[in-house]
């Protein structure tokens, strides 16, 4: 049963439909509440240029000064511990211990924002199904071994408290901390890592392919358990760039709670997860609990109970646990009674009791309860196109709108399967390099920037955004990218597909009439896919190109794209300003999300044995600079990804459209009750934000 819209929404409703929401709309909407908002053009992240501003950035007043909370890596555990009001009954009833037998000997002692903050409260927040678990998994991902600190640049500790590589980078050593315990209670030591890598990663059964994310040239790593508390990840060849892959979102660094049932992290629970592996449990008892279960076999009920969004018993180590699952109308979180983060006077995190995120029945409605203050923080699936009724509303809503820029190349990006093969002659054109160049230009970016983006995006290719250390060039960003409908007619003339029918579209070379391309678009994404499709559709017709848009639903998608059943596939390209830290979407070589060829993502993570190899040079020659680049330090490393990106951009392995904006979960609707809220955080996959602005920290300044 939806719920019933109220009086207040309506009246939003009604007053959205009847503005025409466009830059004119937003200026209007920012002069409401006194805010400048200059031409579009704004300030982006990079090691070295943190919160540097650019000339102009898009309004001081949206775009705040990058600022986070400080982990203090060397600050020993308080004197004195204190905890949650809500946990005093049942230490009191003994059923939990008292809470300095619950945080480890060596916590993480993190410094908050703005002061110590007050324990308590409910955080609202919207989630648009099982399918958004990631609307959850960005808020836990203090389970990752390694994070960054709040700009996204530096390496920080999270569940190890130190690292240390040797043996020429070959072996990369992790300490954990003493007294660590699972949310249950249970013990967090070198045994949980030695299960995962036995047990879990080396079982076909489980992981059936082995990662490239725990490989150097090819040769599969492995976990030696040194004593309780420390672990070794060993490699053949030096691998430097391990400790990279282990911040990123990759599946060795995604921790254990946001690795979505595919196993990755590095570690589980043990205790917990041998009950459902028949190593462990007699296969008949595993068989008969699946059934229980309602699933096919030992496999899926161990999936099943490894996943933390949909089995609230499985122990974790974030700061909130599932209570109710994600696949419920209201997706409840509740604080972990064991977590390791302290704050300076010894106040166990989190501040907040639970997070209760409700079930929106669409994204307008979302959106409408975000513009009427019905969510404490919602920074996902918030719409840019609603930004001047956001700003607007806020004094009636009680809220503030903070933008936080990406620093990515695109948020809808055209990736190009380059494994394709079930229509011969498309093939052929979309593994033909000036093919994609004409594309990529005959598409009018301005257009599209004004139309979705209110003409605050940065219309051009894939690369990220020239201030990161990854970047090729600012030159990189309009290359190919720019609309040339003549030149693009003059590439695709010189290619031979000249012929073209009554109404001026081009026809297929094997004589099987007009030229066709499918695009899959998403709906209910965080830009409008579908209708941006649409719009280079229309725009295509200029270059004799019919583009068929199939608008999906985000799950049936995923899975048609997994089955290399896509021509083209509409995703932004966020994650891919740090590369080797998130690859998926700048090169096809993670089997999970591998839109630009599913079957060449197979053939990079088998070397060779299945899946289809690329048929372009160019892919090729990428591929190995990226795999050259495990080799490498950081400044050698970054080198290689600016040559990576070069190939990228020059071939056009996708195309861009418009990005380096706010976009994608980066309009940030805070209430003002909250506490310990940076005015900017970092935008970026691998900081897991808001995991970067520690929300652990956060808290309601007059209760929840």
């Amino acid at each position: 049963m939806t719920r019933p819209e109220t009086r207040q929404e309506v009246r939003l409703m009604r007053n959205a439909a009847a503005r025409r929401v466009s830059r004119r709309g937003l200026m209007k909407g920012a002069a409401a509440v006194g805010l400048t908002l200059p031409a579009a053009d704004v300030s982006f992240l990079g090691a070295g240029t943190v919160g540097a501003a650019q000339d102009a950035p898009l309004g001081s007043a949206l775009i705040g000064e990058l600022e986070g909370p400080i982990v203090l890596v060397d600050a020993p555990r308080p004197a004195t511990l204190r905890q949650a009001p809500m946990l005093d009954a049942l230490v009191a009833d003994g059923a939990l211990p008292p809470v300095e037998e619950r945080v480890p000997l060596e916590p993480l002692v993190v410094q908050p924002l703005e002061g110590i903050g007050a324990y308590g409260g409910t955080l609202r927040r919207a989630f648009t199904g099982p399918g958004d678990d990631e609307n959850g998994n960005r808020w836990v991902s203090g389970d990752k071994l390694v994070f960054w600190d709040y700009t996204g640049t530096e390496f920080r500790p999270a569940l190890a408290k130190s690292w240390e590589f040797s043996d020429e980078d070959r072996v990369f050593t992790i300490h954990l901390r003493e007294g660590h315990k699972w949310s249950d209670g249970a013990p967090f030591t070198a045994d949980d890592f030695v299960f995962w890598y036995e047990d879990i990663y080396t079982n076909p059964d489980l992981v059936p392919t082995p990662q490239s994310s725990f490989a150097i040239n090819g040769k599969q790593g492995r976990i030696e358990k040194v004593d309780e508390t420390t672990v070794r990840f060993v490699f053949e060849d030096p691998y430097p760039l391990f400790l990279t892959i282990l911040g990123g979102t990759t599946f060795m660094g995604s921790g254990h709670m946001t690795n979505r049932g595919f196993h990755g992290g590095a570690y589980a629970p043990a205790h917990y997860l041998k009950q459902f592996h028949p190593k462990y449990t007699a296969q008949a008892d595993v068989d008969t609990l699946a059934t229980e279960a309602n699933v096919e076999d030992w496999i899926a009920l161990f999936r099943l109970k490894n996943q933390w969004s949909l089995n609230p018993d499985l122990p974790i180590l974030g700061p909130w646990r599932s209570v109710e699952p994600v696949n419920t109308p209201n997706w409840v979180l509740e604080r972990n009674p064991f977590y390791y983060e302290v704050d300076p006077e010894g106040n166990q995190l989190p501040y907040i009791d639970r997070i209760q995120m409700g079930l929106a029945e669409n994204l307008e409605v979302l959106n409408l309860r975000a513009i009427a203050g019905e969510y404490d923080l919602q920074e996902r699936h918030t719409d840019i196109a609603k930004l001047p009724v956001f700003l607007e509303n806020q004094e009636q809503g009680d809220y503030s709108v903070r933008l936080d820029p990406g620093a990515y190349g695109s948020d809808a990006t055209l990736q190009v399967n380059h494994s394709y093969d079930a229509d011969p002659e498309v093939a052929k054109w979309l593994q033909n390099a000036d093919f994609r160049r004409a594309l990529s230009m005959g598409i009018d970016r301005d257009q599209l920037n004004e139309t979705f983006w209110l003409g605050v995006g940065s219309p051009g290719s894939v690369a990220p955004d020239p201030s990161v250390p990854q970047s090729p060039g600012e030159e990189w960003r309009t290359k190919w990218s720019t609309l040339d409908v003549e030149q693009a007619n003059r590439l695709l003339d010189e290619i031979g597909l000249t012929e073209k029918d009554d109404e001026g579209y081009r026809q297929r070379g094997d004589g099987g009439g007009r030229l066709r391309l499918e695009i899959f678009a998403i709906s209910g994404a965080f830009v409008p896919f579908p209708r941006i499709a649409q719009s280079i559709a229309q725009q295509w017709q200029e270059i004799g190109i019919q583009l068929d848009v199939a608008e999906l639903e985000r799950n049936l998608g995923m899975t048609r794209m997994r089955n290399n059943e896509h021509q083209l596939f509409m995703w932004a390209n966020d994650g891919s300003e740090l590369i080797y830290a998130f690859p998926r979407h700048a090169l096809p070589v993670d089997p999970a999300e591998a839109m630009m060829g599913p079957l060449i993502a197979r053939w990079y993570v088998t070397g060779g044995e299945e899946g289809a190899a690329p048929k372009e040079e160019a892919m090729l020659e990428a591929m190995d600079l990226y795999t050259s680049a495990g080799n490498q330090n950081a400044e050698e490393s970054n080198t290689t990804a600016q040559e990576i990106w070069k190939i990228i951009v020059d071939n056009v392995f996708s195309i861009g459209t418009v990005g380096v904006s706010p976009a994608v979960m980066g309009i940030r609707i805070v209430k003002n009750t909250m506490g310990n809220i940076p005015a900017r955080q970092v935008n970026m996959q691998h900081a897991r934000t808001p995991q970067s602005s520690h929300p652990a920290t956060f808290f309601f300044r007059t209760g929840g």
